[in-house]
């Protein structure tokens, strides 16, 4: 499925993945009720990326800065390891981990990347910086799955039993991430981000549903406009959506 996101800055296709088939839906769905047709890209980011999605933002005021708006819902999180923050990639906004640890994303609100390329000589750190941050993820899911004792140890001041579960929950992260097979960054990766580019401290983090196949130039454009405090583009940048046939 493509969807056409028209700019007062040029056109954008962006295909849509079946492997994320609840975004997918939802995008489609938002883009045919006529949702997102009037907003803006309130949120710009250079050498980052280009967010929009918000229906507060129809008809902005000046300077007003947007980027909490959207339906009544969230959408259960679908992170796929093989779809990741290339350059062009379409990826949904979300909330925080610490009020959202589930990842669900934003009913509408989404971002387009665009990050910056990466040199051979900055590859082992990058990869050593993925590792570290997918193992540091299973250690919170753990962290949130024995919060209850965690709360009992800590009002008892049992320092020791902590450290006894501390390392514990550690033990259990380097198993988890073994079974997993989480090595860092993937050879496709690698390859991408030292080629295309793009923002490899968001994998794993956000849902990836799509990918801009014509009209990168127009996102490079808008990335590059000059922004007031908060982001937001001193001349409005106003999309319309529309599902391609």
């Amino acid at each position: 499925m493509y969807v056409r996101i028209s700019t007062t800055l040029g056109d954008i296709l962006v295909k849509l993945y079946d492997e994320t088939p609840l975004h997918r839906d939802n995008f489609i769905k938002l883009a045919k009720e006529g949702y997102y047709n009037g907003t803006i890209f309130h949120r710009v980011i250079k050498d980052f990326m280009i967010q929009g999605g918000d229906p507060n933002s129809k008809n902005p005021t000046p300077e007003r800065r947007y980027g909490t708006g959207g339906p009544d819902y969230t959408i259960e999180a679908e992170i796929k390891p093989n779809l990741f923050h290339k350059r062009g990639a379409l990826a949904a906004a979300r909330q925080g981990d610490e009020v959202n640890p589930e990842r669900r994303s934003s009913g509408s609100q989404f971002y387009i990347v665009w990050g910056k390329q990466y040199q051979t000589n900055q590859m082992a750190q990058l990869d050593k910086q993925m590792l570290m941050q997918a193992q540091q993820q299973i250690f919170n899911e753990l962290v949130q799955e024995n919060r209850t004792k965690i709360m009992e140890l800590r009002r008892n001041r049992d320092q020791a039993s902590l450290m006894e579960l501390q390392d514990d929950l550690l033990a259990q992260t380097n198993a988890i991430a073994k079974e997993r097979g989480i090595k860092g960054l993937s050879d496709e990766q690698k390859d991408i981000y030292s080629t295309i580019g793009g923002t490899p401290h968001l994998d794993g983090q956000y849902t990836v549903f799509g990918e801009v196949v014509e009209g990168l130039d127009v996102v490079g454009k808008i990335q590059e406009t000059d922004t007031l405090s908060g982001d937001r583009p001193k001349q409005d940048i106003v999309m319309t959506v529309t599902v391609e046939d």
